[in-house]
């Protein structure tokens, strides 16, 4: 199983969101992630101060945003939620938006996601996988591409 599977599961998927801004996008990814016992509630509002903040670095492709906070804003263990939007939403990145894809992350150390990110990254970098992400109609259709992050 490779470190993705292992952090996205099918209770951290939601697909065909409608959200009426980047907060709320955040927010259903962060809720997930509360939801599955994984970070503290606090964790959400971290993401969300984190782009007020800094501003939308979190849009780290066309149509792909990576929200996160840090390990000390309520991170319980290592995990990712994958959430679609439609319609996609901006989230103020004038090169990437608007955003369909939003996966959210967290970390209770600086170091243990990295085989996971890396993953992720090998991923978003294939347009076929991309694609299928963006346009899955079900978490078994995330989980399938996910499972294959490690062999691409």
């Amino acid at each position: 199983m490779s470190a993705l599977s292992k952090m996205i599961t099918a209770k951290t998927i939601a697909l065909g969101l409608s959200v009426q801004d980047w907060r709320e996008a955040v927010r259903a990814a962060g809720n997930l992630l509360v939801q599955a016992g994984k970070v503290e509630p606090r964790y959400v509002d971290g993401m969300i101060r984190m782009v007020q903040e800094i501003g939308p670095y979190i849009v780290i492709a066309p149509g792909v945003a990576l929200p996160h906070a840090r390990p000390e804003d309520g991170v319980k263990e290592a995990c990712m939620s994958l959430v679609t939007l439609s319609p996609p939403v901006p989230f103020g990145n004038e090169t990437n938006d608007p955003v369909e894809l939003v996966v959210a992350f967290g970390s209770p150390d600086s170091k243990g996601h990295m085989e996971a990110l890396a993953e992720l990254a090998r991923l978003l970098e294939n347009e076929t996988a991309l694609n299928a992400l963006k346009k899955a109609a079900s978490a078994r259709d995330v989980m399938a591409v996910v499972k294959q992050a490690k062999r691409r």
